[in-house]
């Protein structure tokens, strides 16, 4: 009775046995994929690595290419920068050239002006020589006259309302509807313009000149030199200042008198 019994223990541990090594066998197969898997993926990853390897010296040799180009490109700059240095210097040299021929030039200028001045002072012409000239291109500059229609110097006329009574006017310029009156002094003085502010003031031009009445009167005083004093006199009257300046005589008060 005890042979089967031992049989069945030998059957049972054949098939234990059995189990065991298809288990293994299970587990072996599993272990050799994942070995393959593994192997795969260390290919994998050499590829990668060999790629990145690749573009890390592609990346060194264009960084090295670009070192070089601004290596150059600073060069050039450098010898650039001293190029521009040197213009600079030039110019600079030039500029004060320029600047004491500039300064020569305008003493040169006013000192020919002021002799000029003083030859037309000695002479008695200085209306004809020094204001005349000017008028026409300072009613242009200023007054906004393309063509003057008339200018008289040293003109004299008899009062129409008093024949026994005559004048002689400096300077006259119309041009439009404007009428310009110049009064020239070679040397100005204090009560020159308070004379002439009261001749304007009763308007004993008009008994001249009747037909210049309603038009637009532009009353100028000038001489070759004008102190502020006169110069603010004459602005207070509404009367237009000129005198000498480096190349011409100007307006030394436009904007005052045109604000009054």
């Amino acid at each position: 009775m005890a042979f089967p019994a031992l049989e069945e223990q030998v059957t049972d541990l054949r098939e234990t046995l059995n189990e065991f090594i298809r288990k293994t066998d299970a587990g072996f197969v599993a272990l050799q994929e994942a070995q393959r898997e593994t192997k795969r993926e260390l290919k994998q990853l050499s590829y990668e690595m060999r790629l990145f390897k690749e573009e890390m010296n592609e990346f060194k040799e264009e960084m090295r290419t670009f070192k070089d180009e601004m290596s150059l490109f600073k060069e050039e700059m450098s010898a650039f920068k001293d190029e521009i240095k040197a213009f600079k210097d030039e110019m600079k040299v030039f500029k004060d050239e320029m600047r004491v021929f500039k300064d020569e030039t305008v003493e040169d200028r006013k000192r020919m002006n002021k002799q000029w001045g003083e030859l037309a002072n000695r002479l008695g012409t200085i209306v004809e020589d020094i204001v005349a000239p000017n008028i026409e291109g300072i009613v242009q500059r200023y007054f906004g006259c393309s063509e003057l229609d008339s200018l008289m110097v040293r003109y004299r006329k008899r009062n129409p309302k008093n024949k026994s009574q005559r004048r002689e006017f400096d300077l006259i310029a119309i041009w439009d509807e404007n009428v310009l009156l110049n009064e020239t002094k070679a040397t100005a003085r204090m009560e020159y313009i308070v004379e002439f502010a009261a001749f304007l003031a009763s308007e004993a031009f008009f008994d001249y000149f009747p037909e210049f009445r309603g038009k637009n009167f532009i009353p100028v005083f000038s001489s070759l030199y004008l102190p502020e004093e006169m110069v603010q006199a004459l602005s207070n009257a509404g009367i237009y200042a000129m005198a000498m300046s480096d190349d011409a005589m100007d307006p030394l008060n436009f904007d005052r008198v045109q604000r009054n």
